[in-house]
């Protein structure tokens, strides 16, 4: 534990009472297998135990044959059609595809053209945030972290809406749809605060424009200058199409259930949606991926030797070298064993842009990477399921190249997965049942009450 307190607090009484309550909050491990717990909500095979059902996303990584598991290429699929599908065919026609994907998550359809063209006009025509927003609550309040300020914004926006509280399907998708047009603003506007406050850079804050896609808005709001390329565009607006949902299972989601199921606001649901996104466990891992490759590149004298980034990785699992956590970071899934999707479309789409940033050298280091660590894995750990790439592995190579700061990585999850999180609210409220409560087993010994005078 840090010895950072409080100063209102004496230290070694606050230590002293720190170390009791992480005393009495210790379970004895035994009794997980004893009483069949499932941690995590998973078997050790990775299977999730099954909580719920959604028409929304599905995540496919195994069949079942005569009750043998087999581990598949992973699929995922967006109210059933193949995220492949999806992204081929809005590259196909050369156009974005993030908006086309909200359209899909929260209707259940691909739209008509009309359609598409309606919706989007909706969106952008709405991005503007409520008057002096963005002073009171952003330039007047910065944040060391975005995600934090992104969680305090949407609480914030509750005081501006005339019917918070208001659960109707109807309401609710208004709420959904505004936030989903916002989020790119208070992503941007966040970090240009923190820049400002805590970087000692210019502040300059750029409205966004109703002609432009939201992937673009964002290159357009987040540059000084404003430019951006067609190429480095079409890869932001890819990554927001991948992260923007991964079936009802995921933490963020999940939590949207948890809290919808509840009866509360959608502003309470999505900050607490926010904060699980938050958790490096979650959507901070793409930051962590872009901070292990840069020690890796100072480390390795020859990235284009295979022993030498090897033998590191070696170091790294072993807990010797960067963080020493013991995590070859980007690589491995609760989910998907031989293949992410998402991390098999990036890599094959990410070659081109490395190319225009002149970055070849630092993409075949992330392919070599990515073939060598699972076996380097398989040395050191006892793994039950395969480990391959996942999203995070190359997402944040492509936001690295695309010059977004590692403090808006995860900040961009969300301006992707708000659409998914919304889906899931409605899914929930249309569907509810009871609220989601499930059980724990006490295991504390019972004892007797001692009045004061005798302890």
């Amino acid at each position: 534990m840090q010895n950072r307190v409080y100063t209102e607090f004496d230290q070694r009484t606050f230590m002293s009472l720190a170390h009791k309550a992480e005393d009495v909050s210790e379970i004895d491990s035994h009794y997980y297998n004893q009483y069949i717990v499932k941690r995590g909500l998973r078997d050790i095979d990775g299977r999730g135990v099954l909580v719920g059902l959604t028409n929304i996303g599905e995540v496919h990584s195994y069949i079942v044959d005569e009750n043998e598991i087999i581990p598949v290429p992973g699929r995922l699929l967006y109210r059933g059609i193949d995220i492949n599908d999806i992204v081929n065919g809005f590259l196909s026609e050369n156009r974005h595809g993030y908006e086309e994907t909200c359209y899909l998550l929260l209707f259940g359809e691909l739209p008509t053209a009309t359609e598409l063209a309606d919706f989007k006009a909706l969106l952008l025509n709405n991005q503007r945030l409520p008057e002096f927003f963005a002073r009171d609550m952003i330039l007047e309040s910065p944040s060391k972290d975005i995600m934090n300020l992104l969680s305090r914004s949407v609480l914030a926006l509750y005081s501006y809406d005339a019917w918070p509280d208001d659960t109707s399907v109807a309401n609710v998708l208004r709420q959904c749809l505004q936030l989903i047009a916002w989020f790119p603003s208070l992503a941007v506007y966040g970090y240009q605060a923190y820049s400002h406050y805590h970087g000692d850079k210019s502040l300059v804050l750029h409205s966004p424009r109703s002609d432009l896609s939201i992937a673009e808005n964002i290159l357009y709001m987040l540059r000084p200058d404003n430019s951006f390329t067609e190429l480095e565009a079409r890869m932001l607006d890819l990554a927001l199409v991948l992260h923007a949902e991964h079936g009802g299972g995921n933490n963020s989601s999940f939590v949207t259930h948890v809290l919808t199921s509840s009866g509360t606001d959608t502003y309470s649901v999505i900050a607490g949606a926010l904060g699980s996104l938050k958790g490096p466990r979650h959507g901070g891992a793409n930051a962590k991926v872009v901070k292990m490759f840069d020690d890796i590149k100072q480390n390795v004298k020859d990235w284009e030797d295979e022993n030498e980034v090897e033998r590191y990785l070696a170091q790294i699992i072993r807990g010797e070298v960067f963080d020493k956590s013991g995590l070859i970071y980007g690589l491995g899934h609760a989910v998907y064993s031989i293949s992410d999707p998402r991390a098999v479309i990036l890599r094959n789409q990410v070659a081109e842009l490395a190319r225009e940033k002149d970055m070849e050298r630092e993409y075949r280091l992330y392919t070599m990477v990515e073939r060598l660590a699972p076996q380097v894995i398989g040395k050191y750990r006892q793994v039950y399921k395969g480990v391959s790439a996942n999203v995070d592995f190359y997402s944040g190579l492509i936001y690295s190249m695309l010059g977004i700061p590692p403090e808006l990585f995860t900040p961009l999850f969300s301006v992707a997965r708000i659409s998914g999180w919304s889906a899931h609210r409605i899914e929930e409220i249309v569907n509810a049942g009871k609220i989601i409560r499930p059980a724990y087993k006490s295991v504390a010994k019972r004892r007797d009450y001692i009045p004061l005078e005798h302890r």
